[in-house]
């Protein structure tokens, strides 16, 4: 019988190749080529690409199928296992999830991508100490695992662990100076520590390296905001709504700022923005002293009351 497991590694490269280019339709036809032949039905390489290539073009359940084909030929591949977790934890089914990265972290104890995203599976379902259990794992096996480091600086100082998010952090700086996350979260521990000073600095360079992320923005404007500096923090809040202009908290906190200001009418302006963007706020507003100086508007009462 002839063997044809050479053209089935040349329609692998061929996919491969319209990957790239970002032709999925000539990718996927070379795919199934590779497929048809018989050579091709038992290759787990090419069954673990097309679960991949399948998962990629948000067509899960192709992509479910072809890892439980690479499980029917060889049932301790723990890609496949990691694979079918992946897809669950995209769906937010996190106990089906850490079930399957379990299993194959149990086929392969060395699996880094599969102990990092149980320890993120585990931290959405709020268990800290697995989570913490499993980050701390990936660093074990890859000391310039950057994300685990930020990750696991964030549970850390989630739990008022401030010192030791703080040395996490600055180990994820040291791995990737320029980082606006590690950067932003400097700040949020610095502040914590009261280390007010250096904290701001953090958060105007977390702003430099990524004007995109609001919430630097935010937290620097609230700390303007805490010592009264209001026209300080109208200037970062403003800054932030021209790069982030669908974010309502920054309105909000500059309508606040206008308000302790007595610029009533600016003031309304940035709420009716604010609850346009997020019309939640509405209640919390209602009780929100920092509001008081609008509440006499003729146009806030129309609005809010």
């Amino acid at each position: 019988m002839k063997n044809n497991t050479y053209m089935v590694r040349n329609y692998r490269i061929l996919a491969e190749k319209f990957m790239d280019e970002n032709n999925d339709e000539r990718a996927l036809e070379f795919y199934n080529k590779a497929y048809k032949l018989r050579e091709g039905r038992r290759d787990i390489e090419l069954l673990l690409d097309m679960a991949v290539f399948y998962d990629e073009l948000y067509k899960e359940e192709l992509a479910m199928e072809k890892f439980r084909e690479v499980l029917r030929i060889q049932p301790k591949d723990a890609r496949a296992y990691y694979g079918m977790a992946i897809i669950h934890d995209n769906n937010k089914d996190y106990d089906k999830a850490i079930e399957l990265y379990q299993k194959a972290i149990e086929l392969d104890e060395t699996y880094v991508s599969a102990h990092f995203f149980l320890a993120n599976a585990y931290d959405e379902t709020g268990d800290k100490e697995q989570a913490i259990k499993h980050y701390e794992r990936v660093i074990e096996l890859d000391r310039e695992n950057f994300w685990a480091y930020v990750n696991l600086g964030v549970i850390y100082e989630e739990m008022n662990q401030n010192e030791k998010a703080l040395q996490l952090t600055e180990q994820a700086l040291r791995l990737e100076p320029q980082h606006y996350k590690p950067m932003f979260n400097m700040g949020v521990v610095l502040k914590k520590l009261g280390r007010i000073e250096e904290a701001k600095e953090f958060y105007y360079k977390s702003i430099e390296e990524e004007p995109y992320y609001p919430y630097s923005y935010l937290n620097l404007g609230v700390i303007f905001i805490e010592s009264s500096e209001y026209r300080e923090a109208i200037k970062i809040f403003s800054k932030g709504i021209e790069n982030n202009p669908e974010m309502a908290s920054l309105y909000y906190n500059r309508a606040c700022c206008y308000a302790k200001l007595d610029k009533a009418e600016t003031a309304l302006r940035d709420v009716i923005k604010a609850l346009e963007l997020y019309p939640d706020l509405l209640e919390f507003m209602k009780n929100d002293k920092e509001l008081d100086a609008i509440r006499g508007l003729e146009k806030y009462k129309k609005s809010f009351e």
